[in-house]
């Protein structure tokens, strides 16, 4: 899968030869003297890869940088490579969203392994945010009246109810949920309380 693998190690000739073995294998590599370095050039996110990273670094930490990726909303899963591999740091990696915890010297095998997995989580990843984006851009196409009625369909509510409650006709109502059903690009109501649920807006005023 290709990909660009971001390698963050204060150990340049680890830095080399994992560069070395990376691009043998077909991978695109970037590397870091520092967890400082990959922040102050954060990659673009529209660039589909994944983080190689030790744990004991001077200055920002692999822990620590873990941490900041998060915060600044970072797709880019990340596998640690390190030679301090300690049951707790392990713990504490993996359920702050690590796709895994290697030690050195990790096989070619496992590496690669590894990289191929969260370079699939990856893409899975922005495949989500991508259906995402476009449902957000189907529902702001909707008028204010449409996405009352929106609203009001996914939360159950029927033609005469709705109608009643927005003080018109079911008639009216009927072109509306016709116009609703047509801009979302669905061919029935449990598909739209679908995305209504993928989007969080399931049952919220919209």
């Amino acid at each position: 899968m290709p990909g660009l693998v971001h390698v963050i190690d204060d150990d340049a000739s680890y830095r080399t030869a994992v560069e070395r073995r990376l691009k043998l294998a077909g991978y695109d590599v970037k590397t870091y003297s520092s967890a400082q370095q990959l922040l102050d050039c954060l990659p673009d996110a529209d660039t589909p890869g994944c983080i190689l990273l030790d744990v004991q670094m001077p200055g920002l930490s692999g822990l620590e940088l873990q941490s900041r990726m998060t915060e600044r909303g970072s797709i880019l899963p990340i596998v640690f490579v390190t030679g301090h591999a300690d049951t707790p740091t392990t713990v504490r990696a993996i359920k702050a969203g690590a796709e895994d915890f290697l030690a050195k010297p990790a096989s070619s095998e496992d590496l690669i392994d590894a990289i191929e997995r969260a370079l699939a989580r990856c893409d899975s990843i922005r495949h989500h945010q991508n259906e995402l984006g476009f449902l957000r851009q189907l529902v702001a196409s909707l008028t204010p009246r449409e996405r009352q009625v929106f609203n009001l369909i996914t939360r159950g509510k029927i033609n005469k109810q709705i109608a009643h409650e927005l003080g018109t006709t079911e008639r009216t109502i009927k072109a509306h949920r016709h116009q609703v059903m047509e801009k979302m690009q669905v061919a029935s109501l449990a598909e739209l309380v679908l995305n209504a649920e993928r989007l969080g807006l399931l049952g919220s005023e919209v």
